[in-house]
């Protein structure tokens, strides 16, 4: 195998990851809380001293896009919508995870949980308890809850302190290697949930672009193939 053929194949490889995290943020376009997901390409060069370089791509680092979603209202007395900047902590069975999918509901236990029964955490890390049989909640732009004007908590947004170290553990929930500190000025809007921030026009039209470069480079490895068979050929004859 040539020296070509290695770029093409490296090329290959990356475009085949892209075509997969592009599907998915097209799948999941009307996800709440869902953040696109990005790839981002760079160059290996292998250079010997006497020997011309081969620059070869590799595509393994992943970007999550913080662009705002757009504010789905719901009347929902519990659905909250971040505006800005943070994500709401959920305690799940890995540990404390971020995400920005604000539909919650109380438990059997009074205690504010997500759609998949993980507790929803405030700004100190403790969770958020809601009486049983409460009704006339408010939550403020802050995050207060109250009823009757009778404070009962506060839902805690959380900033990443490395961003670009987020690591996605499923559609909308992030693990946080570097830890996360509580946001000093959150902003929240109840009876709102955040949709997707995926573009799906713009997805497609990558998946699209993806589709082409794929094709072209596997046509490039399909002739180079048969040139390599007809050299053969001829010089067993």
């Amino acid at each position: 195998m040539g020296a070509s053929d290695y770029v093409t194949l490296s090329r290959q490889s990356g475009l085949l990851s892209e075509m997969r995290i592009v599907a998915n943020n097209i799948a999941n376009a009307a996800t709440t809380g869902y953040r696109q997901e990005g790839l981002v390409f760079s160059e290996f060069v292998r250079a010997a001293e006497g020997q011309p370089s081969i620059s070869m791509t590799r595509a393994q680092v992943r970007n999550t896009s913080m662009a705002q979603g757009a504010m789905n209202q719901t009347n929902g007395p519990y659905d909250v919508a971040i505006e800005g900047d943070g994500f709401f902590m959920v305690e799940t069975p890995d540990g404390e995870r971020l995400t920005r999918a604000g539909s919650f509901t109380p438990n059997a236990d009074g205690d504010l949980v997500t759609m998949d029964g993980y507790r929803v955490l405030d700004a100190g890390g403790a969770p958020v308890f809601v009486p049983g049989g409460t009704t006339d909640i408010k939550i403020a732009r802050d995050g207060t809850i109250s009823t009757g004007g009778r404070v009962l908590g506060q839902i805690g947004l959380y900033q990443p302190l490395d961003p670009t170290g987020l690591v996605r553990e499923d559609g909308v929930m992030f693990r946080a290697e570097a830890g996360a500190d509580p946001v000093t000025e959150p902003s929240m809007l109840q009876g709102f949930l955040e949709g997707s921030n995926v573009d799906p026009i713009l997805q497609v039209a990558r998946m699209v672009d993806i589709q082409r470069g794929y094709e072209l480079g596997q046509s490039f490895l399909e002739a180079e193939d048969q040139r390599i068979r007809n050299a053969v050929k001829t010089l067993i004859r």
